[in-house]
C-alpha cells in the first residue's frame, strides 16, 4: 500500500491531482555522485560559473546554514556576485528571492527559506517599485498600504498606491525584456547541493523553475559523504567507485544511480509514514479517554446541576464493591466482614449489617446492596438539610472536580509509562497499538472507579469550617519606660552622638593627658 492510499485509509480524504496550468518543460537533469564532498562543492562552483557566464540566473539550495555559508566563502573567491538566504535573514527573504529570476543573478538559500514568494524571470516588478519606494524615504507602514485594495480616504495612502502603480508600470517594461533574455539562456537554474530525506523538500526546490511555462533547468550534486548516502547504499556505491578506480573529481551520472536514491528516500518516508501513523493511533486512545474526562469536567465547570450524577456515582461504587466482596456466582466466597470494615465508620455503625446465622443464609447480594444504598442516600439528604442546598450544590462540584484532575494527571502519568514499553509486546507476536488500547482502557476503568469510590467517600465525610470573627489580641504591652503614667505616651528623646576625640585631643575625663594616652588607649 502506498503513502497516498494509507493516507486516504486513515483520514477518509479524496486527493484529486491538479494539472498545472501550463505544459512544464523543465529538464531536470540526472543526479552527479562524487566520492567527497569537498569534490562536489568544487562541482558546484564550476557549475554556478559556466552558467552564469551566459546570463543565466542560477538558484543554489543547501540543506542548513552552515552548508549555505560555506559555499558563499567559496564564491567570494571566484569573485562572483550573489546573494545569500537563510534563517539569519529572514527580513529579507521576499526581497532576496523575489529578484533571483533576473539576469545574472546568484542565490544561495536554505531549502525552506523563502517560501511563498513567486520567482519570476527577468525580476519582479512589485519588489523592485517597493525597494525604489524605500530608497525614497516612504515609510514601511505606507510601503504596505501601497498594493492593498481596502477602501480608503487617507490622502496619503491614496499618493503612495498611484505612486506604486507608476512604479510597477515603469518596471514591468523593464523586466519583460529581461525575461525574454533570461528564457533565452535556459530560465532559471536549480542546484541542490543534497538529497533531503523527503522527495517533498526536494521537489519544492525544483518547482521554483519552471513557473507558468517558463524553461528551466535543476540538477542535484551529491556525494559519498552526505548523510543520506551514508545511511543508505554509499557504502556500495564507493566501493564501485573504488574498483573503477575513479577519480575524486569524477562524477557518476546514472539514471539507475538516481533511481536508487529515490528508492532510499522513499524509504526513510515510509518509515517516517509509519512513525507518525503510529503515533497518531496511540494518541487516539488518549484522545477517546480526553473526551470522555472533558466532558464531565465541562458539566462541573458550566455549574450544572450534577446532585443526580453524584448519586449515581454513590450508588455505582457500593455495587463495584458488594459484587467484589459477595459475588452472586460463589457464595461461598462471601466476605461480609470485610464489606462492613470497608465501610465502617464514614457509612455504617457497628448496628450495620449484623445478621444472624439463619438470615445469612437467606439474604442475597441485592439485599445488601439496597441496605447500603438506602443507608447512604439517607446520609446524603441529612447531609445536606445541615449545609443547605445551594453550598450542597458547590461541595459537589469542588468535589468531584478535585478528585477528577488528581486521578486524571496521574493516569496520564501511567499512560506514557505504558506507552514506552509497549512497543517491546511486538516480539512476543502481539500488536503494540491493540495491547496498548486494552491496557489503557482497563486502566482508564480503573480510574474511573476510584473517582467513584473517592467522591462518594468525601461527599458523605467531609466537614465545613464555619467562619469565624477574628479575635483581637494585644501584641505589645506597655512597660515603665515607654509609658507615662496617666500623662499618656512618653514622647521619645532624641538621641544625640557626641564627636569621637581625636587622638591627640585631651581627654575628656580631665586627666590632662592626650586622649591616645589615656582613655583612647584601647580604643
Amino acid at each position: 500500500m502506498t503513502e497516498e492510499a494509507e493516507f486516504r485509509e486513515i483520514y477518509k480524504l479524496d486527493v484529486v491531482e491538479i494539472p498545472t496550468n501550463k505544459p512544464m518543460i523543465r529538464k531536470d537533469l540526472p543526479d552527479q555522485v562524487y566520492k567527497t564532498e569537498k569534490a562536489k562543492f568544487r562541482a558546484v562552483i564550476r557549475d554556478i560559473e559556466e552558467h552564469h557566464k551566459t546570463g543565466q540566473p542560477v538558484l543554489v539550495g543547501t540543506i542548513s546554514i552552515e552548508k549555505s555559508e560555506q559555499l558563499s566563502a567559496m564564491l567570494r573567491k571566484t569573485g562572483i556576485k550573489h546573494e545569500v538566504l537563510n534563517a539569519k535573514f529572514h527580513e529579507k527573504e521576499a526581497q532576496i528571492v523575489a529578484q533571483a529570476g533576473r539576469k545574472d543573478a546568484v542565490t544561495i538559500a536554505t531549502n525552506m527559506a523563502g517560501r511563498g514568494t513567486d520567482i519570476v524571470l527577468g525580476g519582479n516588478p512589485e519588489y523592485m517599485a517597493k525597494a525604489e519606494m524605500r530608497r525614497q524615504g516612504v515609510s514601511d507602514s505606507l510601503i504596505t498600504e501601497a498594493d492593498a485594495y481596502s477602501e480608503t480616504e487617507d490622502a496619503d495612502v491614496l499618493k503612495v498606491r498611484a505612486q506604486f502603480h507608476k512604479l510597477v508600470e515603469q518596471y514591468r517594461a523593464q523586466t519583460q525584456k529581461e525575461a525574454e533574455e533570461v528564457k533565452a539562456a535556459g530560465g532559471l537554474y536549480i542546484i541542490g547541493t543534497e538529497r533531503h530525506e523527503s522527495r517533498r523538500i526536494d521537489n519544492q526546490l525544483r518547482g521554483r523553475s519552471g513557473r507558468q511555462g517558463d524553461p528551466g533547468m535543476s540538477r542535484f550534486y551529491i556525494s559519498l559523504e552526505d548523510d543520506l548516502m551514508r545511511l543508505f547504499g554509499g557504502e556500495r556505491i564507493n566501493t564501485l567507485m573504488e574498483r573503477l578506480n575513479v577519480d575524486e573529481d569524477t562524477p557518476i551520472e546514472n539514471k539507475m544511480l538516481t533511481n536508487t536514491i529515490e528508492n532510499a528516500q522513499k524509504k526513510i518516508e515510509g518509515r517516517n509514514f509509519a512513525i507518525r501513523k503510529s503515533v497518531l493511533q496511540f494518541d487516539d486512545v488518549m484522545n477517546r479517554q480526553r473526551e470522555i474526562i472533558y466532558s464531565q469536567r465541562d458539566q462541573v465547570l458550566n455549574g450544572e446541576n450534577i446532585k443526580d450524577q453524584i448519586l449515581k456515582m454513590i450508588d455505582q461504587a457500593i455495587e463495584t464493591q458488594v459484587k467484589k466482596f459477595l459475588p452472586a456466582e460463589a457464595r461461598d466466597a462471601w466476605n461480609l466482614a470485610g464489606l462492613r470494615d470497608r465501610y465502617m465508620g464514614w457509612l455504617l455503625t457497628p448496628a450495620d449489617l449484623v445478621y444472624t446465622t439463619e438470615e445469612k443464609a437467606r439474604i442475597e447480594s441485592a439485599d445488601v446492596q439496597k441496605a447500603l444504598t438506602e443507608k447512604a442516600h439517607e446520609l446524603y439528604e441529612k447531609r445536606e438539610q445541615q449545609f443547605g442546598p445551594q453550598i450542597m450544590r458547590e461541595l459537589e462540584r469542588v468535589v468531584l472536580l478535585k478528585n477528577v484532575d488528581i486521578e486524571w494527571m496521574d493516569h496520564i502519568d501511567a499512560m506514557d509509562e505504558l506507552q514506552k514499553g509497549i512497543r517491546l509486546r511486538a516480539y512476543g507476536q502481539q500488536d503494540p497499538v491493540v495491547e496498548y488500547r486494552v491496557e489503557g482502557f482497563d486502566m482508564f476503568d480503573e480510574m474511573i472507579a476510584t473517582i467513584r469510590e473517592d467522591t462518594a467517600r468525601m461527599m458523605l465525610t467531609v466537614q465545613l469550617r464555619r467562619a469565624e470573627e477574628p479575635k483581637r489580641e494585644q501584641v505589645a504591652k506597655p512597660t515603665g519606660s515607654t509609658g507615662g503614667g496617666d500623662s499618656g505616651p512618653a514622647k521619645r528623646m532624641p538621641i544625640r552622638k557626641k564627636k569621637k576625640p581625636g587622638r591627640n585631643d585631651p581627654c575628656p575625663c580631665g586627666s590632662g593627658k592626650k586622649y591616645k594616652n589615656c582613655c583612647g588607649r584601647n580604643a
